[in-house]
This record gives C-alpha cells, structure tokens and sequence, in this order.
C-alpha cells in the first residue's frame, strides 16, 4: 500500500486529489519509524559529531515528515470531513508523542550540545549557530532534563493538549455550521445591500432552498450586524455567534469547550512548572521578544491607559447618536456595528457598498502583486494544471528578475462548507537546500470572502482587501526566506511576538494613493477609486480606533491572565478573569450568556496562548518599519521604493530566524523601535 501512498511520495507538490483519509495511518506510521532508524543511527557509537551529520539530518528527517503532514493538516482546515477527523485526531498525537520524545532524546540532546561546546562552533555561519541554540533551547522546552515520573507525565500532557486543542476547533467549526436562519421574505434583510444579500442567496442555493440563508460564515455575520434594520434578526446572529461551542445559545451543551478550557489550561500550567516556570505565561515568552511577563503588562495598561478614555468618548457619541438617530433607547452589543456604520456614513459619507465596486477580487489579487514586484522585484505568475482541493483554489508561481522559479503559492479566497472560519497563512513546503537538491518554499495564502455572485466578480470590503495583504505579508516571508534551514527559516523559529511585523506590515499599503491606484479600480467602468472618496476613506481611518483598540486590549489581556494567575486550586475561573479584564479596559459589556472564550481558537487551538498580545506588540514594530518607507518617500517621491524594499528584504524577511528580530528590526531602521508608533498608526498619538 505504501507505495501507492501520495503522502509518501516525493513530490514537489502534493497531489491533493488523490489523498484519502486511509492514507494518513499508514503514511505516519511509515515515517515516524524511519524517523527513529534515522535518529539511532545518528546517535550510535562513533557516528559524527558535526553540523552536516547532527544537524542536517535531522531536518531532512523533519522535512520528510512535514511533506506528508502539511498536506493533511491544510485538508483538515480547508476539506474537513469525518473521515478525515477520525484518523487526523489519532495522528496528531502520535506526532505529538514523537515530538517530545524527540525532545527528550539525551543522546541526541547531548550531540547537539557538543557541536556548542566545540572549539569552532564560533566560526560557524551565523544561521548554523542560530540552529543549534534553537534546538538546544527546544530540548530543554521539551523536558530533556526531567527524571521520571516526570518525564513520562509531560510526555502525556503532551498529547492531551494536542487531542483537546482539535477538539476545541471542530466544535467551533461544527457549531458554526449547525446554526442557520432561513428567510423566504427579502424585507426581512430590509437595509442589507445587495452584495449582501446575494451572498446569502448563495447560500440557500447551495443547499437547494429558495430565498435567503443566514449563517454563521463569516460574510453572513458581517452583512447582518453592520447593516440589517431587522434588529431581532441582528440579536439572534449576534447570540448564535457569541455562543458557539459553549452552555449558551440555541445549541446550548451540544458542542460545548467549557471541560476543554478547564483542561487545556491546567495542562498547561502543570507543564510549565514541570519545566521550572512558575507559570505557562512565563513559559510562552521563552519564545518570544518580550523579556517578562511585568514587560507584557506594562505595555498592555500602558496602551489601556491611552486608548480607553477614547473609546469611552466614542461609545458616548454612538449611544446619543443611536438615540437620536436610530431611536435605539438601550445600545446592545448587536446594534454597536448597525449604529457604528450608520455613524460612519453620516460623519464621513462612507459606505462599504460605495467601495466594494473599487475592489474587484481579481484586481486586488494583480495590483497585490505588483506592490510586490515594485517593492522587491519578484513577480507571481499562475500556473494551471496544478492539484488542488477545490476548483476555486490558484497556483503561482514566484519568479526572481531573471524570470526563474524560486517560490510558489496557492491562494483559496472563498467561504465554504468544511473550511474554518478566518484567514491564515500556512507552510506547504519549506525552502531547504540539500546538498544538490533544493526544496523551494510553497505557501498556502487562506481567506473566507464572500464567493462571486450573479455574473459579477467577488467584491471585497476594504477591510478584506487589508486581511487579503495582511496574509499575503505572512507568505512573503516565507517566500522570500533566504535561509535554507527550514527550522529557522521564513516564519519558523521568529519569536511569536514579532512573526505579524511582515504581515500588518504589509496593510499599509492599502491605505496608500500610490498603491491602490495599481488596482482600485471600478469593476465595470474601470474609473480609478475617485479622490473624493479616497479622503473620505483617509478622514474616517481611525474611526472608532479606540474602540477597536481596547477590544484587542481585552483579548489580549485575558489570554495572557488566564496563563498567568491560573491557579489549581481555584481552576481556571474563565468568565471570573474576562470579567476582571472587562473592568479594567472594556466600555461596552456584553450579556452575561456570551460566551466569546468558546470560540476563542487563537489560544485554546492555535499558536497564540498567553501571546496574543503579540498582534498589538507586532503592529508597533510593522507601524514603524513602515515610518522607515515613509521617510524615505519625501526624497524618492514613491513609497513604494524599490532600495528601501531591497533593504526590507535583506535585513528582515529574508533572514528568518537566524537572528533575533529585534537585531533585524535596528539593521533594517537604524534604531530600536519607538513606543508612540503604534498610537500614531491609530490616530492617538
């Protein structure tokens, strides 16, 4: 069978159409056991202690393996099904267990730790060096200085937190999907565009019913809270949605994360201190910038302290313009983006629907990528007859000045059945030269807008034209990684918190003349976004930024006090720690009966536990890397420059993790990072 397996295969690509659930078992059983030859024979009596035996073997192992699981986990993501979860589960953990085994491999652990102790360890290439200390550090985050029965515990903490955290996100994704509203009467979506409605339209026809089908995929939700005048049909998308997976709603109990959350953070906890933290906030940030969890905090009140006044200011001004205007007596959290849009339209005379027509999915794709080839000369070029999962996916190709090869992506832009809500970027393949042989990099560039409608091409919001560049800022620098050791290299191994500089980064061009002239463009006239209402765009940009500030303030505040105070005594006490949080930033509280933390996949099923303060942390690195364009704007006369991209390039993107970023962020601005640039990027400085 194995050899009829695609996922053990040694492709460049992997041949999605032909993988089935069946191969799954086989393929990591398969693997996992060479993978352990390959390991002892590493290990054994007089086998080399050098960096091309020690090191390179075990990424080429490491590669071997990603190669047939990237595949797997994008399917798992993009095609769920339950086939597909019976076996995925199961797999995860046995990769789970063999990571930490891995990491607790002494006879490994030491022949790492004797290229460190080597007398030319120093005059190693610096990407050589920073590999060996990752991976030392690894193994000591791994446990490979604990005794039993320790050692054995942490192992099965381990694979407990892998099961729950896949637990976690498919109750999210089934609750998401088992809640719809089926509407036969259009003056129901009374005040909803359009492009709206056709979107829900969409979605009956797609399961064979007339009219309108509300849901909880993202587009939906978006077109009912912004702009539905029916408020009782806004209160109940707002409850189904604020409710997924947890003791509340109209599925109340069925997929319910209120056991995994107790779990998953006690799990963690007693991991950490296994490994000598007090606590798993702690332990987060041995892999981050930050240097302390008082750092965190510090920089957490410190931006509350700005942006919360702000916020109270402009929750007033909504509630007296929600009175007065909308006759809405009481402001409930399902009416706060109805009204906020209503005010938006009236102070700056901007509607999303007048900017839709300027942001055709094609064009933005074209003018996306020829931002890029300005910027670091690379162009992105289709290529057809490529597998994929579902017809709607594209393949490019990444091409240098010369016009050769040296990258690919592949981009699947719409909301569908079986795809988790949200937009990401994920590694398919990592960039590894390999003695004559090379991997390129390969990205997978995810997002969840409204499909095309009615002859007419998918049109996007500006709000997803920047989520569009904000991904696509995270596959560049994958991309154009210039390091071919694929655990440093691209994202892999860049501190957590520094990871979303390329990524919102990028977002600024969006709001940039230059930029969008390259493709804001009307769909059926062709007529360039107009100055008017380009102004009017700029004049509104920090409309309600200190409302939208202290709401990532109290995501990223109760994920990292969750991870910090966690106490077993007392368990983990959830609604207890959001409700502290709520006190201290909020201005708007909710019912008591949400239940955001249930669907809160970024840290109960996602890389950011006791880190998603890293988006905030990030964008004031992005806010003034992007100073650095600006700057040189005023001589060059273009922000787009090619020398400062270049310099971006080299210094940042390409260099991976075989520096720590904050090296890279003072050899791309000549400087460390200054605080005020975040509030200035949202209009509060």
């Amino acid at each position: 069978m194995n050899q009829d397996n695609p996922l053990l295969a040694e492709d460049t690509l992997p041949a999605f159409s032909q993988i089935r659930p069946e191969h799954v078992t086989p393929a990591i059983d398969t693997i996992l056991a060479d993978y352990r030859v390959g390991v002892d024979a590493l290990v054994a009596p007089g086998a080399p202690r050098d960096f091309a035996t020690v090191m390179l073997t075990q990424e080429r192992l490491e590669q071997r393996l990603a190669r047939a699981w990237a595949p797997v986990s994008h399917l798992h993501s993009v095609a769920d099904s339950e086939a597909l979860r019976k076996v995925y589960g199961p797999a995860e953990e046995k990769l789970t267990e063999h990571a930490i085994e891995l990491g607790q491999n002494r006879e490994l652990y030491a022949a790492v730790q004797a290229l460190a102790d080597a007398p030319d360890f120093a005059g190693l290439p610096r990407p050589e060096r920073a590999l060996v200390e990752h991976a030392l550090r690894d193994f000591r985050l791994s446990g490979v200085a604990l005794e039993e029965p320790a050692r054995s515990r942490f192992r099965d903490i381990g694979v407990e937190l892998s099961r729950l955290s896949t637990e976690f996100s498919n109750a999210v994704l089934d609750a998401s999907e088992a809640w719809h509203e089926h509407i036969t009467d259009e003056r129901d979506l009374a005040g909803i565009p359009e492009s709206g409605r056709a979107v829900l339209h969409q979605y009956a026809e797609d399961q064979q019913l007339d009219g309108y089908l509300v849901t909880l995929k993202q587009p939906s939700v978006q077109a009912v809270l912004s702009y539905a005048d029916n408020r009782g049909l806004r209160e109940r998308v707002y409850w189904a949605y604020q409710t997924r997976a947890s003791d509340q709603g109209p599925d109340a109990g069925k997929f319910d994360n209120s056991a995994r959350i107790e779990q998953i953070l006690a799990l963690r906890h007693e991991a950490a201190q296994l490994l000598g933290f007090t606590n798993a906030a702690e332990e987060s940030l041995a892999t981050k910038m930050a240097a302390s969890p008082t750092e965190v905090m510090e920089f957490l009140h410190d931006l509350a302290a700005r942006a919360k006044p702000v916020a109270q200011q402009e929750l007033a001004t909504l509630r007296a313009f929600a009175r007065a205007e909308l006759q809405l007596e009481n402001l409930e959290p399902w009416d706060v983006g109805y009204a906020s849009e209503k005010l938006r339209q009236r102070e700056y005379a901007l509607d999303e629907e007048q900017l839709k027509p300027y942001f055709p999915l094609p064009a933005v794709i074209d003018g996306l990528f020829g931002i890029t080839e300005k910027l670091y000369g690379i162009t992105l070029s289709p290529r057809e007859g490529i597998d994929v999962w579902d017809p709607q996916v594209r393949y490019y190709d990444v091409r240098d000045a010369d016009g050769n090869v040296f990258a690919g992506a592949y981009v699947d832009l719409y909301a569908r059945n079986g795809k988790r809500g949200g937009a990401w970027m994920d590694v398919c393949r990592a960039r590894f030269d390999d003695g004559d042989q090379r991997q390129l990099p390969v990205a997978f560039l995810t997002c969840n807008f409204a499909p095309p409608t009615a002859g007419k091409p998918a049109l996007l919001t500006h709000d997803d034209v920047l989520t569009l560049f904000h991904e696509f800022g995270h596959g560049l620098h994958h991309l154009l990684t210039g390091i071919a050791l694929p655990s440093i290299g691209g994202i892999d191994g860049v501190e957590w918190d520094a990871v979303e500089l390329p990524s919102q980064f990028m977002e600024n061009f969006g709001w940039n003349r230059e930029a969008l002239d390259l493709f804001a463009k009307h769909h059926e006239t062709g007529e360039r976004l107009p100055d008017e209402l380009f102004e009017r765009m700029l004049a509104a940009r920090h409309f309600h930024a200190g409302l939208f500030l202290v709401r990532q303030l109290e995501f990223a505040l109760f994920d990292f006090l969750l991870h910090l105070e966690y106490d077993p005594a007392q368990g983990a006490c959830t609604l207890a720690v959001l409700e502290q949080v709520r006190k201290q930033v909020a201005v708007l509280h909710p019912p008591a009966w949400q239940r955001f933390p249930h669907g809160f996949s970024h840290i109960f099923a996602g890389g950011y536990a006791a880190g998603y303060y890293s988006y905030l942390w990030a964008e004031l690195l992005s806010a003034d890397a992007f100073g650095e364009f600006e700057e040189r704007a005023v001589g060059t006369g273009s922000v787009i420059d090619r020398a400062t991209g270049d310099r971006f390039r080299r210094e940042f993107l390409s260099v991976g993790a075989s520096r720590p970023a904050l090296e890279s962020f003072i050899a791309f601005r000549g400087r460390k990072p200054e605080p005020d640039a975040l509030l200035r990027s949202h209009g509060l400085a």
